[in-house]
């Protein structure tokens, strides 16, 4: 736990000084949280609905497979890409995808979905390495300009675009259950095109946040891979040559599984039955509260590594009690019970994910500091080819199963965490 002397000085985002001639950092960082509020807002309803509007020859989930299986193809390239436009540039960019993405739903065909789901999955490579590598860069810049720790402050700034990040679920799903509310089965097609008109708007309320943000100073990143190909081949698999990347890939890889288990089987096999389609908003909007909630907590309370490993092993209790209980025990019920379960064990996932999340990109940011494209790179390809596994194989497997690989997965990646921890400390190569 933080002293009050500690807690005031790692509070970054509440007073900053102004960098001469700009927007503070904590400013910036707040910009790319409310451009990525809009972005996802939009985005993630849209994905939540997929498995259960598109769903002639299983067009959503397939779709979501292909975008995904895309996005692990060319995050391995992503950190080259960010480093030759700059992260500013490669987040506006990125966001073309999310776009083009929402005007196919209004029109989805295989002629339509497949292409926007294999641009989309370029375009959230880069904004998703942009994205970490521009908080990261705002951050450590704050902790630098304002003699703050870097461990805290990473921390909290992680903890606010999260906090903010996760209403995204809250606000999209709420826009969901308002305009689809007459349309239990999925068939309201007046609803659906609404709503995604709607999301189109917030797509483009959040280009324009994007093309707000100062531009970071990226000299020394952008150097070691413009020289050469060779170069820039080192520069992307430099970090699997160092032992705490092939530690934390596990928990990179089960990051993706539980994220994609909410969107692809939580809403289908858990929401769907009790609330029909309707009903996915509402119950995705209780797990995005309890993600914000959470995340911003989880980042005021991050204060070393020792505080990490404690946040992380509490997430992944949560989830592990949620797995076995859904394997062992859960099936459908009418009533007011059955009603609540499936809200209950939303709020419980929202809460765990918002720890896995702060705490994982933080740790991602202090440990590769003078790699951060290549580093969030390698995080976006493992928990992209961990989302596209999902959503390939919930159509065609049974709920015990997908549960049975989830715990398998969870208790591998949480094996591989602690030994990372202790590699770690024998190494101090974490920032204070």
């Amino acid at each position: 736990m933080l002293s009050m002397d500690d807690a005031s000085s790692a509070s970054p985002l509440l007073a900053a000084r102004t960098p001469a001639g700009g927007r503070s950092h904590a400013a910036d960082a707040r910009v790319l949280a409310a451009a990525f509020l809009f972005v996802f807002s939009a985005y993630s309803a849209a994905q939540n609905l997929q498995s259960t509007v598109n769903v002639e020859g299983d067009l959503g989930t397939v779709s979501l497979g292909i975008l995904y299986t895309s996005f692990t193809l060319f995050s391995v390239v992503a950190s080259p890409v960010v480093a030759w436009l700059g992260s500013k540039r490669a987040l506006v960019v990125g966001t073309s995808g999310y776009v083009l993405f929402i005007l196919a739903n209004l029109v989805p065909t295989w002629y339509t979905m497949v292409p926007a789901s294999v641009y989309l999955g370029f375009a959230a490579s880069i904004i998703w390495v942009g994205q970490g590598t521009y908080l990261t860069s705002a951050a450590l810049s704050h902790a630098r300009d304002n003699d703050l720790p870097e461990g805290p402050t990473l921390g909290n700034f992680n903890g606010e675009f999260w906090a903010i990040y996760a209403c995204t679920q809250v606000i999209g799903n709420l826009l969901s259950l308002a305009l689809l509310r007459n349309g239990k089965d999925g068939g309201n097609v007046t609803g659906k095109n609404m709503l995604f008109v709607v999301f189109l708007g917030c797509m483009i309320m959040g280009i324009v946040l994007m093309c707000l943000l100062s531009k970071r100073d990226e000299k020394e990143i952008n150097s070691p891979v413009r020289s050469s190909f060779r170069a820039m081949l080192k520069y992307i698999v430099s970090p699997l040559k160092d032992r705490r990347m092939l530690l934390i890939i596990p928990l990179m890889a089960y990051f993706g599984l539980q994220h994609a288990f909410v969107s692809a089987v939580f809403t289908k096999s858990i929401v769907t039955p009790v609330f029909g389609v309707s009903g996915v908003g509402g119950a995705m909007a209780i797990y995005g509260a309890a993600d914000a909630i959470c995340s911003l907590v989880a980042g005021c309370l991050t204060s070393g590594f020792y505080s990490t490993i404690f946040i992380v092993s509490f997430g992944a209790v949560v989830q592990a009690v949620v797995l076995f209980w859904l394997l062992l025990f859960y099936s459908p019920m009418v009533g007011f019970l059955g009603a609540v379960v499936p809200l209950f064990i939303g709020a419980l996932w929202g809460v765990s994910d918002a720890m896995l999340n702060t705490q994982l990109n933080a740790l991602i940011g202090l440990l590769f500091e003078d790699a951060k494209e290549a580093a969030f790179a390698q995080y976006r390809v493992w928990q992209s080819g961990a989302v596209a596994v999902i959503f390939f194989l919930s159509p065609h497997i049974t709920l015990h199963a997908m549960l049975i690989l989830m715990i398998t997965v969870l208790f591998i990646s949480f094996g591989t965490f602690l030994f990372l921890t202790t590699a770690v400390e024998k190494s101090s190569t974490l920032r204070s």
